[in-house]
């Protein structure tokens, strides 16, 4: 069912759909919104986040345009719905949350659904994550007023970054690749997402100006 609403918005990845149409959103989300689990939007989840829509998803996922054989860093764990696929689609996955008690429910939950390759950790993700960089792959499910340089300089050559970038209300998804010939810049449409929060994001006291 998801694979199909997928398709008719225009993914053709055929990895990404097979990976979409495996996980079970319905177990990503708060048991009181199961119901609204497969609908192609975003809901609430703790500490004021969401879980993304599953065309969100399906796109930043297509976009990195990944193989299988990828360490791919994700920024905004969230209920670890997207790192589920995208661990479905690299070889690994490393995914940052500021929240720990997003982090250690997500890990449980990964955990439990049989998720191994993928490793949450607790810290500001607009400062991506150093200890196991370059990354072939970025995903940031977070929109910052600007593109964070430690993220540029964890992305291996070859790699793709995407993230939202604009202002709180609205962003547009942009995908940056690291070419020979340096970075190259493409947006992917407009988008909303919850703000990115670090020292190279916004502010906590600015998050809600």
């Amino acid at each position: 069912m998801i694979a199909e609403q997928l398709e008719r918005r225009g993914i053709r990845d055929e990895r990404v759909l097979e990976a979409m149409a495996r996980v079970p959103r319905h177990r990503f989300v708060p048991p009181e919104l199961d119901a609204q689990a497969y609908a192609d939007s975003a809901l609430p989840i703790a500490e004021r986040q969401t879980i993304s829509q599953p065309y969100i998803v399906a796109l930043t996922a297509a976009a990195l345009q990944l193989k299988g054989d990828e360490r791919v860093l994700e920024i905004g764990t969230g209920s670890g719905y997207a790192a589920a696929v995208l661990s479905l689609l690299a070889r690994e996955v490393w995914t940052v949350e500021r929240f720990p008690s997003l982090a250690e429910t997500a890990a449980q939950r990964l955990s439990e659904l049989g998720y191994h390759n993928v490793h949450v950790v607790v810290g500001d993700g607009s400062q991506g994550w150093p200890p196991y960089a370059p990354y072939d792959a970025i995903a940031v499910a977070a929109a910052g007023p600007r593109i964070p340089p430690s993220l540029l300089d964890q992305l291996a050559p070859g790699g793709r970054l995407v993230i939202p970038i604009g202002q709180r209300d609205e962003q547009h998804l942009l995908r940056i690749t690291h070419t020979d010939t340096g970075l190259r810049q493409e947006s992917l449409g407009p988008v909303r997402f919850v703000p990115l929060v670090g020292r190279e994001g916004w502010r906590d006291d600015e998050q809600d100006c």
